[in-house]
C-alpha cells in the first residue's frame, strides 16, 4: 500500500471515514487489533497527516438551505477569488482548478433569490456558470490508500483494419 500504510491501516481509515466516533475498544474488536494497539495506528495516521481532522456531516437542507449549487467561475485575480470565498459562507467548497474555468465553488442557499445574491458577488470578479444539483449520487465516499495495482487501463477499440 502507499505511505507506509498496511491492511490494518486501510480497515482502520475506513471504520473511521464511516463513523469517526467509534471508541477505540469498537474500532479495535472491529479491525481485530487490541485498543492501545488501533490507538497507537489511529495516532500515527493523525501525526503523518494522513487522517487530517474530524468533523460532524449535517444535512444542509434541514439547517434550511433549500438548494446547493455548483459555480464555476471564470479567470479571475486568484487573492480576490480566496478573499470572496472566505467571506462567503454559503460557499460549502472552493476548489482552484485547471481548464476552462479557474474555479468551481459548491455553495448552499436557502431560495433563488439567495442564490442570485451570491451569484453575482462572483459575476463581478469573472464570468460565471451556474448549476443547481437536483440530487446527490454520491457524498463523502470513503476512500482507501491508493494502490497502483488497482489501476485498470482504459478499454481500447479495436480497428477495422
Amino acid at each position: 500500500m502507499n505511505n507506509g500504510t498496511d491492511a490494518f491501516d486501510a480497515r482502520i481509515l475506513a471504520e473511521l471515514q464511516s463513523d469517526a466516533r467509534l471508541s477505540m475498544a469498537e474500532l479495535g474488536r472491529r479491525v481485530h487489533l487490541s485498543p492501545p494497539a488501533v490507538t497507537e495506528r489511529v495516532r500515527k495516521l493523525e501525526a503523518s497527516g494522513v487522517i487530517t481532522g474530524y468533523r460532524a456531516t449535517v444535512d444542509l437542507n434541514r439547517l434550511g438551505y433549500g438548494i446547493r449549487a455548483i459555480i464555476r467561475v471564470g479567470r479571475a485575480e486568484y487573492a480576490r477569488v480566496v478573499k470572496l470565498v472566505q467571506q462567503t459562507p454559503e460557499v460549502v467548497n472552493a476548489y482552484n482548478v485547471t481548464g476552462e474555468d479557474s474555479w468551481i465553488l459548491e455553495i448552499a442557499v436557502i431560495d433563488v433569490a439567495h442564490l442570485d445574491a451570491v451569484v453575482t458577488k462572483f459575476c463581478i470578479l469573472a464570468e460565471t456558470s451556474t448549476a443547481i444539483i437536483l440530487n446527490r449520487v454520491r457524498e463523502y465516499q470513503p476512500m482507501a490508500p491508493a494502490r497502483r495495482e488497482d489501476v485498470k487501463p482504459p478499454l481500447r477499440k479495436l480497428s477495422n483494419a
